[in-house]
This record gives structure tokens, sequence and C-alpha cells, in this order.
């Protein structure tokens, strides 16, 4: 056997073990996406979205208190997060390229990034919680800010340092203030692939479960006060999917269904706004 062949045989072998991987991981997914429709879409229904969860033994009951509170809860994530974690990837991209500062900054927000979930759930409730005497949706959305902002920081960062040097050059020789670059020229050059950050950051905070059982915990009735416990879908699902009445574990799928819905379209979102990137 010859070099050529050889090479062949090994790259044929290496085409099919990839092939295999693949199907194997798409038939695991179906699978389980079968599983997740053909359960949730049973729960869905109009008191699904406007009722509250039941009691225990109680017949019917919906999910309204848990998806407003999710919602509220990801909401003030998201107008914290954001400006932070913009702000901080301009000022590591174009400010602190050889500043001790901006190094640390970036050792501290990797450590984040692969923190688990569970210890930024115990830090906020031993900042917040305990300091302030009670669950709240506002501690809740600190723990899942402290896990979307790196998340955001280095998606800006990363996409800015792919601007070419040449257009800032350009605007420093019209006489521009860096701070003026930066926000004008090079953060606007990059739009999509922030926003597109922004986008998986909360997609990756909507189905977190460790850190709310820790800060927001759960409210069984409909409440907006985010400086009380407040229901949300993660909470709702945990406790529901091992519970031993039957609506509550419908309910339970029916939640499950829901956030696998969102992040289905939030990474939809993300990928057109990436095809929108590309082709401008």
């Amino acid at each position: 056997m010859n070099l050529y062949t050889r090479r062949l045989l090994i790259n044929r072998l290496g085409i099919g073990l990839s092939m295999l991987a693949m199907v194997f991981g798409l038939v695991a997914l179906m699978w389980i996406l079968w599983i997740l429709f053909s359960k949730g879409f049973s729960a869905f229904s109009w008191d699904f979205f406007t009722q509250d969860t039941p009691a225990p033994g109680t017949a019917g009951g919906g999910l309204r208190n848990a998806i407003v509170g999710s919602v509220m809860i990801i909401g003030v994530t998201t107008l914290v997060s954001t400006p932070i974690g913009i702000l901080a990837g301009i000022y590591l991209a174009e400010f602190g390229t050889t500043s001790k500062f901006a190094a640390t900054t970036r050792f501290v927000t990797d450590i984040m990034l692969s923190a688990p979930s569970i210890v930024i759930g115990l830090f906020v409730y031993a900042l917040m919680v305990v300091t302030l005497g009670g669950f709240s949706g506002w501690s809740g959305s600190v723990a899942l800010s402290l896990i979307a902002i790196p998340v955001v920081v280095r998606t800006t960062e990363n996409m800015l340092r792919l601007v070419p040097a040449s257009l800032r050059e350009a605007a420093f020789a019209i006489g521009a203030p860096h701070w003026r670059v930066s926000l004008s020229i090079t953060l606007r050059a990059v739009k999509a692939g922030v926003v597109t950050g922004v986008l998986l950051a909360i997609a990756r905070v909507t189905g977190e479960t460790a850190p709310l059982l820790f800060t927001a915990l759960n409210n069984q009735f409909f409440s907006t006060d985010m400086s009380q416990p407040m229901g949300n879908l993660p909470v709702v699902i945990f406790q529901f999917a091992m519970s031993p009445y039957d609506n509550w574990v419908q309910l339970a799928w029916g939640g499950a269904l829901l956030i696998a819905l969102l992040v289905l379209g939030i990474n939809i979102g993300a990928r057109f706004l990436f095809r929108q990137k590309d082709k401008i």
C-alpha cells in the first residue's frame, strides 16, 4: 500500500467516523425534541397562559405567574448585563490592550464564564438574600446578570478585534477622538455580532435553575413585586416535574417546551443576524 492510498483510507475513515458521530448526535437530539414536543404541546391551552400555578391536589391551573416572573427577571437581567458587558468589551478591545487592569479583567471574565451557576447563586444568596433578609426577583436578576455579563464582554471584545486597524486609522486621521471612534465607528461596524452576543447571553440564562433557587425562589401566586419571591419557569419546572400530581407534571412539560421554543427562537435570530452581517 503506497502513501497516497493509506492517506486516502485514513481520510475516508475520519470522514466516516465524523458522519457517524453527527448521525448519533442528531438522533439523540431528535429523540429529545420529539418527547419534549409530544408531551409539551398537550399542556398548551388558554388556561396554561392565563391561570396561575395550582395548589397541590388541585386540578387545572397554568403558568401565568411563572411566565410573567421569568419575563421580568430576564428583562432586568438584559437591561443590566447589556450596557455593562458592551462597555467592558469596548474597554478591553480599544483601550486596555496592554493594561494590567485589562488583563486582570479578562482573567476574571474567563473564570466567571466557567464558574458553575450554582456557585454564582450561592454567592448572590450570601451577598443579597441573607443581607436583605429575603428572596426577591432583584436577587435573581443579579445572579443571572453575573452569568450573562461575561458572555457579552467576551463576544463584544472578540468582535471588535475583527475590525481592521485601517478603519480606526482613517477615523483618527480626520481628527475623531478615541471614544468617538470606538462608539461610532468600530462598534457600529460589528453591531450585528454584538447583538448576537447579547441574544446568546439571554438564551444562556433563560433556563438557569440553580441561581434562582437561591435568589428568587418561587411564588405560587401572581406577583410583579421584584422585592418579593417571584415565580419563574425554571424553578416551577424543577418542582413540578418531580411531583406526584399528573397536572403538575403536564405543566412542567409545557414550561420546558416554552423555554425550548424561546431559546430556539433566540438562536435562530442570532444566526439570522450573523447571516445578514456576512452579506454586508
